[in-house]
């Protein structure tokens, strides 16, 4: 089940994570969003306990967008050790994502 981030536990659960971690910046209405929510869903699966997966709900969490400067979602960012190492705009395959997470394990 992929994890919840919030602008009240990102530094905990993101910043201060010692494992990659793969954050989905989404929101209820957005298609696109929607459309891939079931893929991260999978990738939480797949890279339980190896990977930190996770989604921030855009219009609950406005600070988190302006931080990392998000204009366009669905959005995903890849960070490792408290910094963006990659970075994905729009829905993809999952092969897609699963490639840029072996590339920064």
């Amino acid at each position: 089940m992929a994890l919840e981030f919030t602008d009240a536990n990102f530094q905990s659960t993101v910043l201060d994570s010692d494992k990659l971690t793969v954050i989905d910046f989404w929101a209820e209405w957005c298609g696109p969003c929607r459309a891939i929510g079931p893929v991260i869903e999978e990738l939480a699966k797949d890279y339980d306990g190896k990977v930190n997966i996770g989604k921030v709900n855009v219009d609950q969490n406005p600070q988190l967008s302006i931080d990392y400067g998000i204009t366009s979602i669905p959005a995903i960012l890849f960070v490792k050790d408290g910094k963006v190492v990659d970075k994905q705009v729009g829905a993809v395959p999952k092969a897609v994502l699963d490639k840029k997470i072996q590339a920064n394990l």
